[in-house]
């Protein structure tokens, strides 16, 4: 019995040291970093491109709500179907980001959300935030997406960040 929690206490004294050793690493990070604070940047390489800032127009319909940008496409690019991003974050919760498809219709991007679901509903895409160091956190696609339109959204806003896979 002795042997057995020596063996559990030696057991979580290696898994702290680990995670000592995991955030000590998080903070040597020496990648680019965002030039502003709470603006997700797309990761190219050692290259960072600032994703398109906008704000959402709500429009209230007879079974939902949509979400619309104007224009038909971002002018933020990226060839990436799983994109990376990087976040300096002052204000903004990494974690509360949500990614989004977009739906390009009469001339607009949209996401729509009907007031029942269905099997065609809007659903944000599966993320991983990683902080990878003090103020600065990683947020990677953790599915393939399709090439069109796309935008990062905070819980609880109509604050947009869009881009496009090409």
């Amino acid at each position: 019995m002795q042997r057995l929690k020596t063996g559990f206490v030696l057991s979580i004294m290696a898994a702290a040291i680990a995670t000592s050793g995991a955030l000590t690493a998080a903070d040597k990070y020496n990648g680019p970093r965002p030039a502003k604070a709470d603006v997700p940047y797309l990761l190219h390489a050692e290259n960072l491109i600032e994703t398109e800032i906008g704000e959402a127009k709500e429009e209230s319909r007879k079974d939902g709500r949509a979400y619309i940008l104007n224009g038909t496409a971002s002018q933020v690019r990226t060839p990436l179907a799983e994109p990376i991003f990087l976040i300096k974050v002052e204000k903004l919760n990494p974690d509360k980001l949500a990614l989004y498809p977009l739906e390009v219709k009469d001339g607009k991007r949209e996401v729509y959300f009907p007031n029942r679901p269905r099997k065609d509903s809007a659903r944000p895409v599966h993320t991983i935030v990683t902080r990878v160091a003090d103020g600065l956190y990683r947020l990677e696609a953790n599915e393939g997406l399709e090439n069109g339109e796309y935008a990062l959204s905070p819980d609880g806003t109509n604050q947009v960040f869009a881009f496009q896979i090409y």
